[in-house]
């Protein structure tokens, strides 16, 4: 069950008051370790919202994509050569950027 970032600071709040554990339980029905987790996540800088962090890859997607688009009828071993990387990578950044088999008009 996920909870307002407001209901998060209140709680920890409430703890931070001089109230026990057990005041705390009956009346946020919350158990002494999600406090304790709440406490330190708040101290770390959580706002409320989830980070997305995207990985570091070989293959630039703008960088391919423009690259496609300069030179639609290069192979894939051709594209790889250029990126350095293997044909297999090649294929699947590609798959994730919905380039796909030439079609015919």
């Amino acid at each position: 069950m996920a909870y307002s970032i407001d209901f998060i600071r209140c709680a920890v709040a409430f703890k931070d008051n001089g109230h026990t554990f057990k005041e705390l339980e009956e009346a946020f029905k919350i158990p002494a370790a999600t406090c304790y987790a709440w406490k330190k996540k708040l101290k770390n800088g959580y706002n409320g919202e989830k980070v997305y962090r995207e990985r570091n890859r070989k293959i630039d997607k703008e960088k391919l994509r423009q690259a496609v688009e300069e030179k639609p009828d290069a192979y894939l071993h051709e594209l790889a050569q250029q990126f350095g990387c293997t044909v297999q990578a090649v294929f699947r950044m590609l798959k994730k950027l919905k380039i796909t088999l030439k079609k015919k008009p």
